[in-house]
C-alpha cells in the first residue's frame, strides 16, 4: 500500500495534533509515502500560519520544517503537468472541490494509476475523501 498524503494529513506528521499518532501507524505500514509536489510550499504556509497565529509554537514550527525538509527527499513526490490539471479540472467539476484539493486527488490517483498499488488516500477533508473513495482508493 502507498500512503498519499494531502496537505492536511502532511502537516499532522510534524505537528501533534488530533489523527497525529494514526497518520504516523500508516507511515509505518506503508511501502511508500507520496505526495504533490505543490503540498511543500502548502505545508510551509500552513506552518507559518500557525507559527504567527500561536507564537509560543514558533519553536515547533520551525522544527516541524527542518523535519519536513530531512524527510522530503525520501517521498516519492508527483510533479505537475499540463495532464494532471486537465484530470484535476475533472474532479473539481465531478466531485464540487476547490483547486489545490482536485490538484491533490488527481496527484493521488496518478500515483496509483503509475504503481498499479492501492492507495490510502490520507486527508481531513470530508468531500475529498468521498471524492477518493469513489475513484477506487481507501481512505480512514
Amino acid at each position: 500500500m502507498i500512503l498519499y498524503c494531502d496537505t492536511s494529513a502532511l502537516v499532522k506528521l510534524y505537528i501533534v495534533e488530533a489523527e497525529s499518532a494514526e497518520l504516523k501507524a500508516l507511515v509505518l505500514e506503508a511501502e511508500a509515502v507520496a505526495v504533490c509536489r505543490i503540498a511543500w510550499a502548502e505545508a510551509h504556509a500552513a506552518l507559518s500560519r500557525r507559527a504567527r497565529e500561536v507564537p509560543e509554537d514558533a519553536t515547533v514550527v520551525e522544527l516541524a520544517k527542518s523535519a519536513l525538509a530531512s524527510d522530503w527527499p525520501h517521498f516519492v513526490v508527483l510533479d505537475i503537468d499540463q495532464a494532471l490539471v486537465e484530470l484535476a479540472g475533472e474532479y473539481a467539476d465531478t466531485f464540487a472541490l476547490r483547486g489545490y484539493d482536485s490538484i491533490q486527488l488527481a496527484a493521488a490517483f496518478e500515483t496509483g494509476r503509475i504503481s498499479q498499488s492501492p492507495i490510502f488516500f490520507a486527508c481531513i477533508d470530508t468531500r475529498l475523501k468521498k471524492a477518493a473513495k469513489l475513484l477506487g482508493m481507501l481512505c480512514s
